[in-house]
């Protein structure tokens, strides 16, 4: 029978830090959290603005709703394509260097897709979106867990995560107001608009490779004390997640845990996807609506899940076990995705609201999960192939929203989908092991392979 650790004995791994440590984990939310929330603001920006523009294109273009879907869809086909070699290439060059990379590259494509002319045109450059961005979102999750430990990721990533939240704050307000140039200079505003939203991409991406920081060793703001405190705590983890007998790294990556994390985190793509896609179609349906207002309309479940994001990682940090809150946050999402379906425009966007607040704390708590518990030999291309494969969702939910809107007038069927996926990642989630579940690594073969010769039992904390 395994046997109850205590908080105190938890140290790092249960909240604990010493002074040093803490004030070293305060620098770095202080100093490299900005740059990674601005970058990630910027990055939703530019894979999600072509939801503002469907109408546009569709006029300008000719792409039907289907053939938006597909482009929509298209970009995380490239994304998952490169994302595991991309990861890989950000251990061997640093996050600096990497990251930096591919922002400016991403920036370019944008810029690029002011010159869409047809609809062959548009799925090759989503697909080179995807390909452009591909490393990014888990290069920035290695880069915390190569800072913070584990004690210290929940606060981390619920602020990194943020920048996805913003991005629905601004984006709406942001692409309203450049379609808005329509017809200044002879040129349409949506061509403005990608133009514009590329070239700050570009800026943004040249700015941050003047600000981030590798490694622990290369900070100049911390004191030498800080640094051995941090390096020891974040030593601490690697340690506890590198236990597991020797085995390959590519049979690591087919352990039965990769591919739960993956499942789960496909069907939470799935509605986190069609939200961002097609929530401005959905609230045009309540007519009467310019551009500008449907913009500020679709930052209200921006709005509402940044703040129950933040409010929910100040004490799931604490918490022994992550999972139940997981489930609860699916659940909702769930719950919302199926209220869609009913009533008034306006009260679908309220049932949209409560879907995207319970998608949003979902992430918050799956990242932190996925970070502690894969073992440190793959944890460079595990989070990839998690995010890489889980991202699929983001091609299949608005596909499947554009062909049942072309073929039935009406996206409930997708939303019914929505519904039933996030309910299947509920049941997913209750067998997802992190270092909160189980003080072995995730990825342990048995139990056995970590108890020391002679020792009894080895002790685990409360699921």
């Amino acid at each position: 029978m395994s046997e109850p650790v205590s908080r105190a004995e938890g140290g790092a791994e249960n909240g604990t830090e010493n002074g040093a440590e803490s004030r070293a984990v305060g620098k770095f939310l202080r100093r490299m959290m900005p740059i990674l929330v601005l970058m990630l603001l910027v990055n939703n920006l530019d894979r999600t603005n072509v939801g503002f523009v469907q109408d546009e294109l569709q006029a300008d273009v000719g792409i039907s709703a289907t053939a938006y879907g597909l482009g929509a869809g298209l970009f995380f086909i490239g994304y998952a394509l490169f994302e595991v070699p991309s990861n890989m290439l950000l251990e061997r060059f640093g996050a600096r260097v990497w990251l930096t990379r591919i922002m400016i590259t991403w920036g370019l494509v944008i810029v690029a897709m002011c010159f869409i002319h047809n609809v062959t045109t548009f799925y090759t450059l989503r697909f080179l979106l995807g390909v452009a961005e591909a490393g990014f979102f888990p290069g920035a999750m290695l880069y915390i867990t190569q800072w913070l430990p584990d004690a210290s990721r929940g606060r981390a990533t619920a602020i990194f995560l943020g920048g996805s939240a913003a991005a629905g704050i601004v984006t709406g307000p942001v692409t309203g107001a450049l379609l808005e140039l329509h017809g200044a200079g002879g040129v349409a505003g949506w061509r403005w608009m990608f133009g514009l939203e590329g070239v700050f991409s570009v800026v943004v991406g040249i700015v941050a490779g003047f600000f981030l920081v590798s490694r622990i060793e290369d900070a100049r703001w911390l004191t030498r004390e800080e640094k051995d405190a941090l390096g020891a705590a974040v030593a601490k983890d690697r340690e506890a997640r590198s236990r597991a007998p020797h085995t390959s790294r590519f049979k690591l990556l087919f352990h039965p845990q990769v591919a739960l994390l993956t499942g789960a985190f496909f069907a939470m793509t799935l509605t986190g996807y069609a939200i961002t896609f097609w929530l401005p179609s959905l609230i045009e349906d309540i007519g009467g609506l310019s551009s500008f207002q449907v913009g500020l309309l679709s930052a209200i479940p921006a709005v509402c899940s940044m703040i129950a994001m933040y409010s929910m990682s100040h004490f799931t940090d604490r918490a022994p076990d992550r999972r139940p809150y997981l489930a609860i946050t699916l659940v909702l999402s769930a719950t919302g995705t199926y209220l869609a379906t009913l009533g008034s425009p306006w009260f679908g966007l309220a049932a949209i609201t409560l879907a995207g607040v319970g998608s949003k704390c979902a992430a918050t708590l799956f990242w932190p999960m996925a970070q502690s518990g894969l073992d440190l030999r793959i944890a460079a291309p595990g989070l990839a192939l998690v995010n890489s494969i889980g991202n699929l969702g983001g091609f299949f939910s608005p596909t499947l929203f554009g062909y049942l809107k072309d073929t039935t007038g009406s996206t409930n069927g997708g939303l019914y989908t929505l519904s039933a996926a996030s309910l299947l990642a509920v049941v997913a989630a209750r067998f997802i092991r992190g270092a909160r579940a189980a003080s072995d690594p995730l990825l342990e073969t048995s139990p056995e392979a970590h108890r020391k010769p002679g020792a009894g039992a080895q002790r685990r904390v409360v699921s």
